[in-house]
């Protein structure tokens, strides 16, 4: 080969790799976007309802149309990637998810808030569930897609922290407003970038047998989108209403059960049709179902970490909201630390089971201490040391990212990645409806036996930390049974 073509060559392998890292910053910027969202109106909410007059139950349906929404489209926009193209389902959900959060930032009435929320949360399903398909086919190889996976769990797992901080600062500093024009800017950079460096959606003959981007004359299974669409959205409605009507009432059992027909008749659907919306295929994987449901139990307990603990610096220390976001920036940063330090180098070494089995020891380690931490805590003594546990979200987090994508190939990447984020939205709402109903039964209880506020409050939160304890060495139990070592 001559000189001109070598170098020609490596100027080529050289282009590629740029722009497989430059796809791979929108695609985490993305998905940052999408987690400070969800983390960043926590910070906000009472000044959301002070300006607007939400009364408090409405208040809370500022989360919840946006968690009903996000979680209940994950899956059918995930398989509907795979069918018209993962780019495509990605350019679209920013583009949406964008203009929502313009609308919101605009809000002057509780009705259009939520109706924006609502609409940030159809974007965020679009573009999130394809997110992980596109990473998995742009890095084939082990080591590649291990690092790629690592950046991008990094914003999963840090952008929750980094939320609190961001939006605690704009509230106080701007307005609440802000929390959601700050997203204009990031959503607009993605786009521009995305559509320079996203592959493109194939639709050849040669990709007709896998699905990508074959188009809706692939005949997509419209009655099953429809079934399991509507049975996510009314458990996910279900299960975040627990806390007004309790897990006995006829709301609850009689919503709840027709969620569960619903999504039995979707999986019975998927047995029968000519083209699947979900191939049941996909849980032949001890990998993809293991993953799933050890994601589901961790993301549920680590809810006692993320919102229980702030709860505890705010309402029981007395922490401002931009306070609360500074003391929980540590964890933000060891967690980074982890994720894009070592992670990688610890999976491709030892396997990706046995981190994830080491991280979730670490995170146990950190609720356990959370339900000793006193009424009068003191933040360098009692708070700051157990931050350093939190690097168990850095360990845990990529590997069970790359176990959940582990088996999926080209035609399921979509669905797989949609299945991965359903199972991960699910576990969250499961885990606010149960740990907060149970600290709040707690404290009800402590108050009306004579407890002050703070120790009534504390009570609560030390049961929620411990459930949660509860349900990390439930996931690691399932990790160290159903997931198969991997050699490498």
């Amino acid at each position: 080969m001559s000189k001109s073509a070598m170098d020609t060559a490596t100027d080529t392998v050289r282009n590629t790799a740029v722009n497989r890292a430059l796809a791979l910053g929108v695609l985490a910027s993305g998905m940052l976007m999408i987690v400070l969202d969800g983390s960043i109106v926590t910070v906000a909410m009472p000044a959301i309802q002070d300006d607007l007059g939400f009364s408090p139950a409405g208040l809370s349906w500022v989360v919840n149309a946006y968690l009903i929404a996000f979680g209940s489209l994950l899956l059918l926009a995930g398989r509907l990637g795979d069918l018209l193209g993962r780019r495509r389902m990605f350019l679209a959900g920013t583009g949406v998810f964008t203009a929502a959060s313009l609308l919101a930032g605009a809000a002057t009435s509780p009705a259009v808030l939520i109706a924006a929320r609502f609409l940030q949360g159809v974007g965020s399903a679009m573009a999130a569930a394809v997110s992980l398909g596109i990473l998995v086919t742009l890095f084939t190889e082990p080591g590649e897609r291990a690092r790629a996976i690592a950046v991008f769990s990094f914003t999963g797992a840090a952008g929750a922290s980094i939320g609190q901080v961001v939006g605690g600062l704009l509230t106080d500093a701007l307005s609440w407003h802000w929390i959601f024009f700050i997203n204009l800017p990031i959503g607009l950079a993605a786009l521009a970038l995305a559509v320079r460096v996203l592959p493109g959606d194939r639709a050849t003959d040669a990709d007709a047998g896998t699905g990508a981007g074959r188009g809706l004359t692939a005949r997509a299974d419209v009655v099953g989108a429809l079934l399991i669409t509507a049975g996510l959205m009314l458990g996910i409605y279900t299960v975040v209403k627990v806390e007004q009507y309790g897990w006995v009432s006829a709301h609850t059992l009689g919503l709840g059960a027709l969620a569960a027909a619903l999504i039995g008749a979707f999986i019975a659907r998927q047995a029968t049709a000519r083209t699947p919306l979900m191939p049941l295929r996909i849980f032949r994987s001890r990998g993809v179902v293991g993953a799933n449901v050890v994601q589901m139990l961790m993301v549920a307990a680590l809810f006692s970490f993320q919102i229980v603990l702030a709860l505890h610096l705010q309402r029981v220390l007395g922490y401002s909201a931009a306070e609360t976001g500074l003391a929980m920036l540590p964890a933000a940063l060891v967690i980074g630390a982890v994720s894009l330090g070592v992670s990688a180098r610890l999976i491709g070494r030892f396997g990706e089971r046995n981190v994830l089995l080491t991280g979730l020891l670490l995170l146990v380690t950190l609720l356990v201490l959370l339900t000793r931490i006193p009424v009068d805590a003191d933040y360098a003594t009692d708070v700051l040391p157990l931050m350093f546990l939190s690097a168990g979200f850095g360990l845990a987090l990529p590997a069970l990212t790359s176990l959940g994508m582990s088996d999926a190939g080209e035609e399921d990447a979509g669905l797989a990645s949609g299945l991965f984020n359903t199972t991960q939205q699910i576990g969250m709402a499961v885990g606010v409806a149960v740990l907060s109903t149970l600290a709040a039964s707690r404290s009800e209880r402590l108050l009306a036996d004579g407890a002050g506020r703070a120790e009534a409050l504390t009570g609560g939160y030390h049961l929620a930390f411990g459930v949660g304890a509860g349900l990390l060495v439930t996931a690691f139990v399932v990790a160290y049974v159903v997931l198969r070592r991997r050699t490498r």
